[in-house]
């Protein structure tokens, strides 16, 4: 029996399932739109010309022929010895293109005749009716002319016909003109909607290189009105936020000067002091307030208006494992393929920096790897570290957010590193993630287009 909730879910399941099999592209989806359409009345249209056009026209010249061969065989009959047959036959074949022959004492198979096709079953009833005798068609045997053998008292005449008379030429015309029609409008119909699709895909082409700090001089808004609008919003957005981006970049480089002229002085002064533990601590605290700047601007700063460059993968990944091991940091390196992809080089630069840095904070063995996959560079920082909480390996993105609660830089750091390196990969079209790591602390797994 079924259910309420099941017969409410059918739509919903049919839609899913429709779904499914329709094409995903804008343009497929549009030329499907315009093509079920036309197919459905070309349906229409055919089984309309065909029951009505063939059935009327049909049998009216079914009707005719076996009416021309009902005086015909009056004709023959008027004389008993038909001493005028032969005559009435030619004038047969001249005027009406009727080849007619009598075989004398013949007849027909006592089998009942079944007609095959309309034609035969069109032609068939109206001899039975006008002519009023036994028949057996034959239109497949002899190329453009329809055979019938009729049964008379003294033998069976046999009547050859053009098949012209029978099929009428406006159906091969219609059909023609229905398929040339279909296929022009479809061709016509494919040419204008994919002008129509190809500014939006080049509206998305720029949105993604935008995405990924890429630059599109050429990109221009064309196609339909509302396409325009869409591109022409898009490239007001672009010049607000690269304004934006200008701007802050102009801000922080004067914000960095300002607040570094104090820090440098303050260095100065305490390195002309006394030591002693206080001012031990107090230089201490200078160089722990230059630390946070500098991340913070860091931060702040992003990528900058860097220009992207054609970056060998290799080369990057080894210059970072050996400023790594400069400041104490031991990583094992592993590049499994040679890629070269647009780049900010300073900032991927950072971003792996960062990583590293994390990662021999908490852990004693660091490993780097990268390796393609299709067309995405991966790469895995590794490390033995305790990791981090899968319930809160969101959060560790947030600016400012730290595992340990504690001002404290030394164990907590800024809070900046993770959201950094987010920030830069984000700009390139990837992806960052937290994973567990296969040397039991935490994986953090780039992934960026190539």
């Amino acid at each position: 029996m079924l259910r309420l909730n099941d017969v409410m879910q059918a739509p919903r399941i049919l839609r899913l399932s429709l779904k499914r099999f329709l094409p995903r592209g804008l343009l497929a989806r549009s030329l499907l739109i315009i093509v079920m359409p036309l197919v459905l009345l070309q349906i229409v249209s055919g089984i309309i010309f065909y029951d009505r056009h063939w059935s009327n026209v049909s049998r009216h010249r079914a009707t005719a022929l076996a009416g021309d061969i009902a005086m015909i065989l009056e004709l023959t009959n008027k004389d008993g010895l038909n001493s005028n047959q032969a005559a009435i036959y030619d004038l047969a074949r001249r005027k009406l293109d009727l080849i007619i022959m009598f075989r004398p004492e013949a007849i027909l198979p006592n089998e009942e005749f079944k007609p095959s096709g309309n034609l035969e079953i069109t032609l068939a009833r109206a001899i039975a009716e006008i002519v009023q005798r036994p028949v057996v068609i034959d239109s497949t045997s002899t190329r453009d002319r329809v055979l019938m053998d009729i049964q008379l008292s003294n033998g069976v005449l046999q009547v050859s016909a053009n098949e012209e008379r029978l099929i009428s030429s406006t159906t091969k015309i219609f059909i023609f003109w229905m398929v040339g029609t279909s296929l022009v409008l479809f061709a016509v119909a494919t040419l204008f909607m994919r002008n129509q699709v190809s500014p939006i895909r080049r509206l998305a082409t720029a949105a993604e290189n935008f995405g990924k700090g890429r630059d599109t001089p050429n990109f221009k808004p064309s196609g339909a009105t509302e396409v325009r609008q869409a591109a022409s919003a898009f490239m007001a957005m672009r010049s607000r936020l690269e304004r934006q981006i200008q701007q802050r970049t102009e801000m922080l480089a004067g914000v960095s000067h300002d607040l570094r002229t104090p820090l440098t002085r303050m260095k100065l002064q305490i390195a002309m002091l006394e030591k002693n533990p206080e001012i031990q601590e107090l230089s201490s605290d200078v160089a722990a307030m230059e630390s946070m700047i500098e991340g913070y601007l860091n931060f702040a700063r992003g990528e900058g208006t860097e220009e992207r460059q054609l970056v060998n993968a290799s080369d990057l990944l080894e210059e970072v494992t050996r400023d790594a091991g400069r400041n104490g940091a031991a990583v094992e390196l592993t590049i499994h393929d040679e890629v070269e992809l647009p780049l900010a080089r300073n900032a991927m630069r950072r971003c792996l920096t960062n990583l590293l840095e994390n990662a021999k904070r908490h852990g004693d063995h660091v490993a780097l790897t990268a390796q393609r996959n299709g067309r995405v560079l991966e790469m895995f920082v590794d490390d033995d570290g305790p990791g981090i909480p899968e319930n809160m390996r969101e959060d560790v993105f947030r600016p400012f957010f730290r595992l340990d609660q504690s001002r404290n830089t030394e164990t907590g750091g800024t809070g900046l590193g993770l959201s950094i390196a987010q920030d830069i990969v984000s700009g390139h079209g990837g992806e960052i993630r937290l994973e567990d790591s296969p040397l039991g602390g935490l994986r953090v797994a780039l992934r960026i287009p190539i």
